[in-house]
């Protein structure tokens, strides 16, 4: 079964496989084992294909939207201990709306394992909030097969861009802001910012900078400008802190 995008969704076209196929692609697709197949059958079978709505995947997909919640919501408050609970409020609805679960059920190309019922096989578009469905119906899934950490893994490993992405575009990149922020919650002091070197004609300067936080001076980083390299000097001092690769040479 092939399948190409489309603005409303996902194009689904071919014949009708069974059932047993698709879960097996499927199980390969996602890098998960079930122990229970029937958990995952339940996951993919569309209200179209139920005898009655009981046997489709919308109660788990109940449950699959709580567990993806506090997978985002541990995640945030663990790695971004500067964030308050507004700013983490803000990031973890973008992370967790329809449209990021749709991208992220799109990439993993869930709309070729969908049981459907005759009326959506062939070639029919299957819209995105489908698509977000049965990606929060795997992931309840995989938490009932396989537990808490199996499940973790794979949706941070999932969510990883979507994750970066909505953090960065909430900061904006004011990476001293967020720095500040830290700081002063942590320890109730501020950073500083400290002029390493300076080189290059007066028309064209680079400078080197490096954020001090709490005595302790961090990877310094070049600016076109002192405002520049104090801002990559505190996107390098935040990723230390996190312990993440550094952002800025």
């Amino acid at each position: 079964m092939a399948s190409k995008r489309s603005k409303e969704g996902m194009e689904l076209h071919g014949e009708a496989e069974p059932i047993e196929t698709k879960m097996e692609r499927c199980q390969a697709a996602i890098d998960y084992q079930f122990h229970d197949p029937k958990l995952l059958q339940s996951a993919l079978t569309h209200a179209s294909s139920a005898t009655n709505r009981l046997e489709s995947n919308e109660r788990m997909e109940f449950l699959g939207d709580s567990v993806l919640g506090i997978i985002v919501c541990q995640y945030l408050y663990e790695r971004y201990p500067e964030l308050m609970e507004g700013e983490l409020t803000k990031i973890k609805s973008i992370v967790v709306s329809r449209r990021t679960c749709a991208k992220v059920s799109i990439t993993l190309g869930l709309e070729r394992y969908l049981v459907v019922g005759k009326g959506m096989q062939g070639s029919v578009s299957v819209p995105r909030s489908l698509l977000s469905d049965v990606f929060e119906s795997l992931i309840a899934a995989i938490y009932l097969d396989g537990g808490w950490e199996a499940v973790r893994t794979r949706v941070l490993r999932w969510l990883e861009p979507e994750l970066q992405g909505a953090v960065d575009g909430f900061s904006g990149g004011n990476h001293k802001s967020t720095l500040q922020q830290w700081t002063q919650r942590d320890n109730g002091n501020s950073p500083l910012y400290q002029l390493l070197e300076e080189k290059g004609p007066d028309h064209n300067k680079l400078f080197l900078v490096a954020a001090v936080v709490e005595g302790q001076q961090h990877t310094p980083a070049w600016g076109r400008s002192k405002k520049e390299a104090e801002q990559r000097a505190a996107g390098n001092a935040l990723a230390e802190i996190h312990g993440t690769p550094l952002p800025f040479g």
